[in-house]
C-alpha cells in the first residue's frame, strides 16, 4: 500500500478519482477502484439492435430480482429503460421543493405515467447530502463525486420500499457519444488537457503533483487520441461515483447502456451538427413517438446555489491565494469535498 497525499489530492481534483490504482491518501483508508465488468461487449449498430439488447437484459436481471426500481430522470437514457420495465418503482431527484429544474420532474412524471411505473419522489436538501457524505467517503477511501451523496439517499429510499435491484442509465453517454462538449472537435493535446481536466491542482494546492503523464499516454504528435482517452479514464471516473453510492447503501444496480458497444465509429459530423447520441435518439422517438426528444442534462444538482457563498478552504494544504470567485459549483464542490475528507482522516 503506497500512501501519497499530494498526489491523491491532485489526481482528485483534476480528474475527480485516483487515477493510480496503488496510490492511497492515507493508511488509515484504501482507497476504492469500480470493478469494471469483463463481460463480452454487445454490439450494436442500429435503434433496433439496441433495444433489443436492453430488453433481452432487463429480461435476464429481473428474473433474479423481488423487486426492480429505476432512477428515473427527465433525460433520454433513463425515459428508454423505463419503457421496458412496465409496473416498475421508479425513483426522482426532487430539489429545493421541486423548483429546482422543474421541467425535469415533469418530464419523468410523463415518462412515469406513459408506460405505467410508480413515481417516487427522493428529496436531496443541503443537509441530506452532508448527512450521507461521512459513509460514501468512507467506502470510498476519499473524496467524492456531488453525484454520489443523492444517488446513495436514493438507493435507501429504495430499499425502504422492498426494491433489490435498481437500474440505471448511466454508460449511454459514454458508449453513444453523448459527451457532445469533448466531442465537438478534434483536439491538439494541450487544449484537451486543459479543457478535460475539473481544477488545475497548480491553482488550489501549495504542493500540487502533475497529472500530465496520464494524458502523454494518448499523445498524436500535437495532438490526442481523445476517443481512446474518454472511452477509458471518463468511464472509470463515472462507474465508480454509482458504484460506491450503491455499495455505500448495500443495494445492487444494473446499467444495460454500460455492457453495450457501437459496432461501427462514432459519426462525429453528426454529433457536432447538434445530434449528440444519434442512436439513442432514434430509440426514444420510437419508444414515445408522440413526445418531444428532451435535451440532454447532466443529472441535476444544485451545486451553483450550494456553494453560492462559499469563501473556500482553510486547511493547510490549500493556497492561500485561490480565487474562489472564478470556479463553478461543481468545481467548488471538488475542493470542498476534498477539505472535508482530510478533516475526517485527522478525526
Amino acid at each position: 500500500m503506497m500512501v501519497d497525499k499530494n498526489f491523491a489530492m491532485s489526481s482528485f481534483l483534476a480528474l475527480r478519482y485516483i487515477e493510480k490504482k496503488d496510490v492511497h491518501f492515507s493508511e488509515k483508508l484504501q482507497y476504492r477502484h469500480p470493478i469494471l465488468s469483463n463481460d463480452e461487449r454487445i454490439y450494436v449498430r442500429t435503434a433496433e439492435e439496441i433495444g433489443e439488447a436492453i430488453d433481452k437484459q432487463l429480461n435476464e436481471v429481473r428474473k433474479k430480482s423481488m423487486k426492480t426500481g429505476i432512477l428515473l430522470s427527465g433525460g433520454m437514457d433513463s425515459a428508454i429503460l423505463a419503457s421496458y420495465l412496465s409496473g416498475c418503482d421508479a425513483y426522482t431527484f426532487r430539489f429545493l421543493g421541486g423548483e429546482f429544474q422543474k421541467e425535469e420532474l415533469e418530464r419523468a412524471e410523463i415518462f412515469a405515467k406513459e408506460y405505467g411505473l410508480t413515481l417516487h419522489y427522493v428529496d436531496i436538501s443541503w443537509k441530506t447530502v452532508e448527512d450521507n457524505l461521512p459513509a460514501i467517503m468512507m467506502s470510498k477511501g476519499g473524496p467524492v463525486h456531488s453525484i454520489e451523496p443523492q444517488i446513495c439517499q436514493g438507493a435507501k429510499q429504495a430499499l425502504q420500499d422492498g426494491v433489490d435491484l435498481m437500474i440505471i442509465g448511466d454508460g449511454s453517454d459514454y458508449v453513444f457519444g453523448g459527451m457532445d462538449q469533448l466531442l465537438s472537435r478534434d483536439w491538439t493535446f494541450e487544449d484537451f488537457y486543459h479543457r478535460y481536466i475539473y481544477v488545475e491542482p497548480e491553482e488550489v494546492l501549495k504542493n500540487p503533483e502533475s497529472i500530465r503523464y496520464l494524458f502523454e499516454q494518448y499523445r498524436k504528435g500535437d495532438d490526442i487520441d481523445f476517443l481512446s482517452f474518454m472511452d477509458i479514464v471518463a468511464t472509470e471516473e463515472s462507474y465508480g461515483s454509482y458504484s460506491n453510492a450503491f455499495l455505500t447503501a448495500e443495494l445492487d444496480y444494473f446499467d444495460p447502456y454500460e455492457k453495450l458497444k457501437m459496432a461501427e465509429p462514432l459519426d462525429l459530423s453528426r454529433i457536432r451538427s447538434g445530434e449528440s447520441k444519434y442512436l439513442i435518439r432514434e430509440l426514444f422517438r420510437m419508444r414515445y413517438p408522440n413526445i418531444p426528444t428532451p435535451n440532454k442534462l447532466p443529472m441535476p444538482r444544485p451545486v451553483d446555489q450550494y456553494f453560492a457563498d462559499w469563501e473556500g478552504p482553510h486547511r493547510a494544504e490549500f493556497r492561500d491565494d485561490i480565487e474562489i470567485d472564478k470556479y463553478k459549483g461543481n468545481q467548488k464542490w471538488l475542493i470542498w469535498c476534498l477539505e472535508q475528507f482530510l478533516d475526517m482522516l485527522d478525526e
